[in-house]
């Protein structure tokens, strides 16, 4: 009996590996086709780690989503009171944020660019930075600080 299905699975085997006529007739058919192109996408290859680009950034953690240190610039800069206020911008995700250092509890920072906006708070390590929003160019991003003494300013354009 095990001999017998044995046969059975060995011929089917052979019918399954073998063409038996039909499509293989025509002239051409076992021409191995070209490979189609894969479809196109706006969005780029991102690096190892990197977790967004553009509007998926935004509202995200710079940091938490690979977009900070090797992949960020400060794109302008601005001193209100004793703080230090930047953009940093990366081009890698599209998105830029809000920094700010040597800044006191309680002192804000915002970004805003193309109707999004994103805030942070300084607590006691002294800086903070914002959430991303997705911009085309640096330039399109501008950060606000408000200190608690009062004082105002924001960046301009480098």
């Amino acid at each position: 009996m095990a001999g017998l299905v044995g046969a059975l699975l060995v011929i089917a085997a052979a019918v399954l590996l073998t063409d038996l006529g039909g499509a293989g007739d025509e002239p051409g058919a076992d021409v191995a086709k070209s490979p189609t192109a894969a479809p196109a996408t706006s969005e780029p290859a991102l690096p190892a780690g990197v977790k967004c680009f553009g509007p998926d950034c935004t509202g995200q953690d710079p940091e938490s989503m690979g977009c900070g240190g090797q992949f960020a610039t400060t794109a302008s800069r601005a001193t209100v009171g004793t703080a230090l206020v930047e953009v940093r911008y990366s081009s890698t995700c599209g998105a830029a944020w809000a920094r700010i250092t040597q800044a006191t509890p309680g002192d804000k920072v915002r970004i805003s660019a193309g109707g999004e906006s994103g805030d942070g708070l300084v607590n006691a390590d002294k800086d903070a930075y914002t959430p991303m929003v997705a911009v085309a160019a640096e330039s399109e991003a501008k950060a606000c600080a408000t200190l608690t003494t009062g004082d105002e300013g924001c960046t301009t354009e480098q």
